[in-house]
């Protein structure tokens, strides 16, 4: 096959008049994000995780509820750095920085506006303590829509 053949049998690429809105895909924006850490613990010298483990734990987690005829989230993976400060007991301040995992997305209501919001918070903490659990964390941060939480595995 020629490339001139190669060019002839694929679709044309899209023109800006293509476009519509997909009917069903209106709704409400019902953005979400999970914040956890990559470095173990509260060592500074603990093991840091690649991003790639927060997805492959993801990415297993969406698998199996698809499997289970359940919805899943998706959405995508930024490594972040989180910089912080806290004052001292002795007046100084101290401050530091860790790298996180960003899992970022929506609910889009094409796929997922029929799920209340209660069950989509409930997806979001199953996804986020398996995370937290794969990196070794004992403090998970997540958002939706116009709220936000910490997920903390406490004191064991």
């Amino acid at each position: 096959m020629t490339m001139t053949e190669a060019s002839a049998s694929r679709p044309r690429a899209p023109t800006a008049g293509d476009y519509a809105v997909v009917p069903g895909s209106l709704g409400p924006r019902r953005d979400f994000r999970i914040s956890v850490g990559l470095r173990e613990g509260w060592d500074p010298e603990g093991r840091v995780f690649d991003v790639s483990e927060a997805v492959r734990t993801a990415r297993a987690w969406m698998r199996r509820r698809v499997e289970a005829g359940r919805p899943a989230l998706s959405g995508m993976f930024t490594r972040a750095e989180v910089t912080y400060a806290w004052p001292r007991r002795d007046g100084t301040v101290g401050s530091d920085r860790e790298p996180v995992a960003l899992f970022t997305g929506e609910a889009v209501h094409a796929y997922l506006g029929h799920l209340p919001d209660a069950t989509i918070e409930a997806m979001l903490n199953e996804l986020a303590t398996e995370l937290g659990a794969a990196l070794g964390q004992e403090r998970i941060y997540v958002a939706f829509a116009d709220r936000t939480w910490i997920l903390d595995a406490g004191e064991r």
